[in-house]
This record gives structure tokens, C-alpha cells and sequence, in this order.
């Protein structure tokens, strides 16, 4: 009984500290720019981000600002990363045309919503398109769905998008991040 208990609080421990294991993969990768718009999903890296010497976090009125930041941040010299939540992906579709057009690293995290316990009708739609959007857009997509996949899938993103100019993005599932709640 004493194992299992061990077990529950390893594993319990180790869902919460993910945004950690991001925070210190972006670090490894010279991530200097941190556009996001605030999410409750991201709201431990944005955190961190915004406590760091090394980093700036930018917060954004709207996603595709992002896109642009990105590409800005390239022609400066330095590495970014957008946060946004699966819902601004469609905000996003012209802006990613600069990707491909500007050769320019692109690496988004993206929490879910409309996946996993979703009580808002609203965010389903899309939830259940984003990889294809991205897809279609010409960005590749990996995705975490528990803690212990963060960081190889991170840095695996994080080297396909700033070593092979690959546009990439990271899709955090819901069921990581934990379904929101409807509270009265």
C-alpha cells in the first residue's frame, strides 16, 4: 500500500511541474521572445516567463500578433515561442502564410479545449480542427497528452523548429492540462 501511495504522489507531482520541464527546454533553446495571450492553461509558464532575466513574455490582444512577433523577432536575432489556446488557432490562419513566405523558426504550444470533459459547446468546433488548420497551413503538429511526454515532445518540437526551420506545433491536450469546470 505504501508503493502505491508513492506512486500516486510521483505521478501527481510530476503532472503538475510539465510547464516547468517547457520552461527549461525554451531556455536550452535561446528562447528570448515569449508572445502569448493569457490562458489559465499556460498561466505557471507564463509565470515563469515573465520572472525570467532571459525572456519576455508579450502579452498579445490577439494570436495572429504572434505570428508576426515571430517573424520579427527572427530578423532581430532572436528566438520566440507563441502560447495561445487551441480556440485562436483560427485567428491565426492568413498570418501563417508568412511562415513558409519569410522562412522564419515558428514553434507555437497550444493548449486544448473542446477535447477531453469540455463543458463549453463553444470551444468543440475549433478543438476538433486545430491539427488539421495547422495541418493545412503547412506546420507540423506534435502532441503531449500526459506530463511525461512534455519534454521529449518539446525537444523534438523545439529542434525541428528552430534547427530545421520547420514549422511546428505542440498541442498540450486537454486531458493535460485538465478539463475547465462550470462553476454557478
Amino acid at each position: 500500500m505504501h508503493a502505491r501511495a508513492d506512486a500516486a504522489d510521483t505521478a501527481a507531482e510530476s503532472s503538475t511541474h510539465w510547464p516547468d520541464d517547457i520552461f527549461a527546454t525554451l531556455q536550452r533553446f535561446d528562447v528570448r521572445q515569449v508572445p502569448y495571450v493569457p490562458d489559465a492553461g499556460h498561466s505557471r509558464l507564463i509565470q515563469r516567463v515573465l520572472a525570467s532575466s532571459t525572456m519576455r513574455g508579450i502579452s498579445l490582444t490577439t494570436e495572429e500578433e504572434g505570428v508576426a512577433l515571430l517573424a520579427g523577432a527572427w530578423a532581430g536575432g532572436q528566438r520566440g515561442v507563441l502560447l495561445m489556446q487551441s480556440s485562436g488557432v483560427g485567428n491565426c490562419i492568413n498570418m501563417l502564410s508568412l511562415i513558409p513566405i519569410l522562412r522564419f523558426p515558428f514553434l507555437t504550444l497550444v493548449t486544448m479545449r473542446g477535447e477531453w470533459g469540455e463543458f463549453n459547446p463553444w470551444q468543440v468546433p475549433m478543438g476538433s480542427t486545430t491539427q488539421g488548420v495547422f495541418e493545412l497551413s503547412g506546420v507540423k503538429v506534435l502532441r503531449a497528452s500526459t506530463a511525461a511526454e512534455v519534454p521529449a515532445v518539446l525537444e523534438a518540437a523545439a529542434a525541428q523548429a528552430y534547427n530545421a526551420l520547420t514549422p511546428t506545433a505542440v498541442l498540450l491536450s486537454q486531458r493535460l492540462i485538465g478539463a475547465k469546470v462550470f462553476t454557478k
